[in-house]
């Protein structure tokens, strides 16, 4: 029942009555789609591990064999550090970074589905829908590299266990391969296949690694590549988990700053291209 206040007109009150309740601020309905996204990634992680087993191979090759082997050779100067130390921070940011570009393929699937082009239909803002992707495909990202951090220890590697550098290592993990999971909706948008995305995205993955500090400090770079690592965000990723786990000299705020700048990047274009593909 409702009340009439007195000397108001039962027609304002009817208006009071009725009004729309106000919209949410932006940051909670942001958050609040991130986190269904999220949820959705690990249960689908729950139900099927073997992914994360068989993605996980190649990365612990690299340390097994590509990391033992160069450890004793000393070929590469590290400053000191061990070469299986150096390397390990690289093949982190590299694990992340194989499972978030080639993300763009369950949005296609999604599409095939149907699904997408509902989740495009739904108030939700485009931009805030590509944000959850791209964080959800992070949590694939970073279950995998938790294992590749666990051989890792297991292998010797001196990495700090200091409970905010991990943390902030995790932060710089989950925005590094958010951005790379833009980077392939983006593609999706553009080669509106999977075949298509499975092979942009397979010609992408060894020049984005290459072209790092993951594998060897950028002073042994030639000028070209040294150019191209300057821009490269994996780069920046490989520095951030180098400082945090390692206790290398830098500037974090250098390094979250230019990732961050990067996924607002990248989910403004992919926000920008994904209705393409339910066209």
């Amino acid at each position: 029942m409702t009340f009439v206040a007195r000397g108001a007109s039962p027609a304002a009150s009817a208006d009071a009555a009725f009004a729309p309740s106000p919209a949410p601020p932006p940051w909670r309905w942001l958050g609040s789609r991130i986190a269904t996204f999220c949820l959705v990634e690990i249960q689908k992680i729950r139900h099927d591990r073997t992914e994360l087993v068989t993605r996980a191979i190649q990365p612990a090759l690299w340390l097994l064999i590509f990391g033992t082997t160069f450890d004793r050779l000393h070929a590469i100067p590290t400053g000191g550090i061990d070469y299986l130390d150096f390397l390990t921070p690289g093949i982190l940011a590299q694990s992340g970074m194989f499972v978030a570009v080639f993300y763009g393929i369950q949005v296609i699937w999604e599409r095939d589905a149907g699904v997408l082009a509902k989740l495009l239909v739904t108030p939700t803002p485009r931009a805030a829908l590509v944000t959850g992707k791209a964080f959800a495909a992070s949590i694939r990202a970073f279950s995998q590299v938790i294992a590749i951090l666990v051989l890792a220890r297991i292998l010797g590697v001196d990495f700090t266990t200091n409970p905010l550098r991990l943390a902030a290592a995790a932060l710089a993990v989950v925005l590094g391969s958010a951005f790379f999971a833009t980077l392939s909706l983006t593609i999706a948008g553009i080669a509106m296949t999977r075949e298509r995305l499975m092979g942009i995205g397979q010609a992408i993955t060894m020049p984005l690694f290459f072209g790092s500090n993951a594998l060897y400090p950028v002073d042994l770079m030639p000028a070209w590549l040294r150019a191209f690592s300057v821009i490269n965000p994996l780069s920046y990723e490989v520095n951030a988990l180098r400082r945090l786990l390692l206790g290398t000299s830098g500037n974090l705020f250098v390094d979250f700053g230019v990732l961050l700048f990067a996924l607002v990047l990248g989910v403004t274009v992919s926000a920008a291209i994904l209705p393409r593909l339910v066209r």
